[in-house]
């Protein structure tokens, strides 16, 4: 991921969710911890059920960083998302 970094390719975040409260906090949640390692990263929220099914995600909201599901079913902390940076 660095290495992507430095060549200037951003991370990609998704927050799979359907707008609900716990989903709102999941994103600020990742914002911040962006925010608290200085990282930079493209936040994109998806609320379409069909792209959040392909992720095999049935139980929202979930992260996924660069492709990869990180966590669904819970709101995530600040602390546990700045490990996956």
């Amino acid at each position: 991921m660095r290495l992507l970094q430095i060549v200037g390719i951003k991370m990609k975040i998704e927050i799979l969710g359907t707008g609900c409260p716990k989903c709102k906090l999941l994103e600020e949640n990742a914002r911040k911890a962006l925010a608290e390692t200085g990282k930079k990263a493209e936040v994109v929220k998806v609320t379409d059920i069909s792209k959040i099914i392909e992720y095999g995600v049935m139980s929202t909201p979930a992260i996924v960083i660069d492709g990869k599901v990180k966590s669904f079913g819970k709101v995530v902390d600040v602390s546990e998302i700045k490990k996956w940076l």
